[in-house]
């Protein structure tokens, strides 16, 4: 996966890998909204009917240890995300071309704010350490539940 090594810089990545998420999403049978400009919260709306399902994507290359640091922030001068805006977020790990689909409430609900968090897209070596492998590859979850 060293094509993404051509970008001048991050922000030019980030719209490969938004590009990334939106075919991958088509090819799980997704429909894809794309906000028009950058100042939506959220980079690729997923419509379900009269709803939509709002996903901020972000990426990884930063290998540490066993895993890859992947951060869940704007940006170092922005307010984090709240549930007001997102619904998931979309964390591809480039070296292992893995997705992890993992509800905004994991990481922005509760008291414990989570704006960094590890992924571990290979064999495991410790029991206990994976807590987001739930995630790895889990589209259907994109699907809003249905409530009665």
């Amino acid at each position: 996966m060293d094509e993404f090594k051509v970008f001048k810089n991050f922000k030019e990545r980030g719209e490969w890998v938004e590009l990334r998420f939106m075919a991958e999403a088509l090819r799980h049978g997704f429909k894809v909204l794309k906000p028009w400009g950058d100042s939506s919260p959220f980079d690729v709306a997923i419509p379900f009917g009269s709803r939509i399902v709002r996903v901020q994507v972000k990426s990884t290359s930063c290998r540490t240890g066993t895993g890859y640091f992947c951060q869940f922030k704007p940006n170092y001068l922005s307010d984090p995300y709240t549930l007001d805006q997102l619904d998931f977020f979309a964390a591809y790990v480039i070296m292992r071309d893995t997705w992890y689909l993992i509800p905004a409430r994991v990481l922005l609900g509760g008291e414990a704010l989570k704006q960094g968090l590890m992924l571990f897209p290979m064999q495991p070596l410790k029991k206990n350490r994976y807590s987001y492998e739930a995630y790895r590859e889990a589209w259907p979850l994109l699907r809003p539940s249905r409530k009665k």
